[in-house]
């Protein structure tokens, strides 16, 4: 097979599209776009002729199945003007076959359609002579054909047509007709297949894949896109591997000695911490500790939320002294908040990656992978996604800091999706309950970048935000959350903030 790259590509005008086909489609050459009513090939396909106008190529949009003043409206919607450079030329049948008593007994109306159809496409496009071309759509002339050998045929006779006249054409198939026939496939140049997903709750999700380039390296898999208005926008899959950078592996701080001894001295810069608990023991308050801390020594930070309105978020942190409001309208941080039913995956990723490349944000914070995980067709998915997009924040030197929220409150906990795995570090919050009172205790039980410690440490949510106790060395069984006495030294914190020591 030949794999030296084309000269020169047409650009799509869509954005994220042409970085998946590695700058475009190869000039002279014949598209096939595919997928089900509704999926967005219209969109492209007018996307990929203003951008050509843009360039000062001419266009030329052969509509089969819509009307020229339906074409034009759509355009309109999403602020495409087609005019001067692009011309939409309706194909409509004869009026003598429209009309029963001119139509011929001894042939098939179809046989005469096909043929008149033909001519009228090679002749506007003789009168126009431009440099791409839309055919929409194959459903109308599959349907003419009638059988699938004339129907590749002519197929092979457009290509044909086509590449003499160095044309870059792209055919839209709205895979109405039968969707086994695969002919077009083998005889287009490349292949993008669309897909339009309706999730139980929640607006549509659409993805597309390319099938199909011929001597053309292309990013495989599926990748997320959306229709906004303005026209479709591409979210290539993100690839960790290929976005690498350098910094230095050295430890930062939460700003709290307790929490750092805990951390065997802080965290590396360019890991993943996942913080576990069930609801109410604080996981927000702990990544919001690391964030403040990376904002007093100067760096930028940025929060993910898919849980919490913002004005309580930010009420409850300001009652801890933690004013992220005003960080963030001074715009040492991003705060967004994410509606998990309205995003996929793929959007989810870029936005992140879009905000740590322009921001140079250094701690990322997505609270939480529980609201995450609704934004995902299933857990499988999730995991690769969380796995490249942690490896990209690792290699752009950010801290990263997930919080999941565990079924249940004492006793044995469950989480919804397991991705503690993927994390260098992992923080378990508990409660458990002693002398009378419902507490809260933290141990790391996972570190890959070094020491930490060993111990249980109770610790307390108040005004002053996150206080510490010593280690609590005369229990066990404070992890099941009904922890038992093994020496006379109970450990725990007194109400107004020091050790009760022994009691």
């Amino acid at each position: 097979m030949n794999t030296a790259l084309p000269a020169t590509k047409a650009r799509t005008g869509v954005s994220g599209l042409d970085t998946i086909l590695a700058g475009g489609l190869s000039v002279g050459h014949v598209f096939l776009l595919e997928g089900n009513p509704g999926a967005g090939k219209t969109t492209i396909a007018l996307q990929f002729l203003v951008e050509g106008a843009r360039l000062g190529e001419r266009g030329l949009y052969i509509t089969l199945s819509e009307t020229e003043s339906e074409l034009r409206a759509g355009a309109a919607s999403h602020g495409m003007i087609i005019d001067g450079n692009i011309e939409v030329f309706e194909v409509v049948p004869p009026e003598s076959l429209l009309d029963s008593d001119q139509q011929q007994s001894l042939l098939y109306s179809s046989d005469l359609e096909l043929g008149e159809t033909t001519k009228e496409i090679f002749a506007a496009f003789e009168r126009v002579k431009p440099s791409r071309v839309v055919l929409d759509s194959l459903s109308e002339i599959r349907l003419l054909a009638q059988s699938s050998l004339r129907y590749r045929r002519q197929i092979l006779a457009l290509k044909h047509y086509f590449a003499r006249q160095g044309a870059t054409v792209l055919l839209l198939d709205d895979l109405t007709s039968d969707l086994l026939d695969k002919t077009v496939h083998s005889v287009v140049h490349g292949v993008i297949h669309l897909e339009e997903l309706a999730p139980g709750y929640g607006s549509e999700r659409r993805r597309l894949r390319v099938i199909k380039y011929r001597g053309q390296a292309f990013r495989g898999g599926y990748h997320d896109f959306t229709i906004q208005t303005g026209g479709v926008v591409v979210f290539p899959r993100l690839v960790a591997s290929e976005h690498r950078t350098s910094y230095s592996r050295d430890n930062v701080s939460s700003d709290i000695a307790e929490l750092d001894l805990l951390l065997g001295g802080g965290l590396e810069r360019g890991s993943s911490t996942l913080i576990l608990g069930p609801a109410g023991t604080g996981k927000s308050t702990f990544s919001f500790q690391f964030l403040a801390a990376a904002i007093g020594r100067g760096e930028k930070a940025a929060a993910f939320i898919f849980d919490e309105e913002l004005g309580l978020l930010f009420g409850r942190l300001k009652a801890l002294g933690m004013d992220i409001e005003a960080m963030r309208d001074s715009g040492l941080v991003h705060i967004e908040q994410v509606d998990a039913a309205e995003l996929s995956p793929g959007e989810f990723a870029y936005r992140v990656r879009d905000c740590v490349d322009r921001s140079g944000a250094k701690t990322v914070l997505i609270d939480s992978i529980n609201g995450y995980q609704a934004a995902m067709p299933d857990e499988n998915s999730l995991i690769l996604h969380m796995h490249e997009l942690l490896q990209y924040l690792n290699r752009q030197g950010a801290n990263t800091f997930l919080t999941v929220a565990q079924h249940g409150l004492v006793g044995d906990m469950k989480s919804p999706v397991d991705v503690t795995y993927l994390a260098d570090t992992v923080i378990l919050l508990r409660y458990f309950e002693a002398a009378g009172r419902v507490r809260r205790a933290v141990s790391v039980i996972k570190k890959r970048t070094g020491f930490h410690e060993d111990t249980i440490r109770e610790y307390r949510i108040d005004a002053s935000g996150l206080t510490f106790g010593g280690p609590l060395a005369g229990f066990q069984g404070v992890l099941r959350g009904v922890p038992e006495f093994v020496s006379d030294t109970m450990s725990l914190m007194s109400r107004d903030g020091g050790d009760s020591g022994n009691s």
